[in-house]
């Protein structure tokens, strides 16, 4: 069931892109293989719109997990693999879409491994940059170290020759607007 529309506190309607997470959390909590060939057979049936709910869901999960639970993310990737095992199935483009996943969990958990909790607090921005070639700096700035710590993870597996990415934290700013 996909909502589009939600009505904040304020009375303000909002786009929302929140999809049914049933068919994600039925894969999170199935622990028998009769669970676990019941979602198969009911994503498989289900077809695309099935299937992108699931890769969405994984997308949200990998987007905001804590260190604690970077096992679990990628027991979960793994299960989800060993169901679907050619996702390209429902569409070419998922064709890699565990592979990109497990990276992008990887390198998060190793930005977490990285930078101790006492310090990750404040801003962060991440900063692409190719030196050689002429192209325009990408800087995604104003970030919590968690939004940082997830763009470095999808972002890092993309980079071509000579391209380089920097997670940064911001320590001092300062900041004016043209008027």
């Amino acid at each position: 069931m996909l909502q589009l529309f939600q009505v904040t506190k304020k009375g303000e309607t909002i786009m929302k892109s929140t999809m049914n997470r049933e068919l994600f959390e039925r894969l999170e909590q199935a622990e028998s293989e009769q669970q676990l060939t019941e979602l198969q057979q009911e994503v498989t049936q289900g077809g695309y719109s099935s299937f992108y709910q699931l890769q969405e869901h994984f997308h949200e999960r990998v987007r905001h997990f804590t260190q604690d639970e970077a096992q679990h993310v990628l027991a979960l990737i793994d299960k989800a693999r060993q169901l679907f095992p050619v996702p390209a199935k429902f569409s070419p483009s998922w064709q890699s879409i565990w592979t990109e996943l497990e990276q992008t969990t990887r390198l998060k958990l190793k930005v977490f491994e990285t930078i101790p909790a006492g310090e990750r607090d404040g801003e962060w921005q991440i900063v692409m940059d190719n030196p050689i070639a002429i192209q325009q700096t990408a800087c995604y700035p104003g970030l919590t170290f968690m939004e940082a710590a997830y763009m470095f993870g999808y972002f890092r597996p993309q980079l071509e020759k000579n391209e380089y990415i920097r997670l940064q934290k911001i320590q001092q700013l300062i900041m004016e607007f043209g008027t």
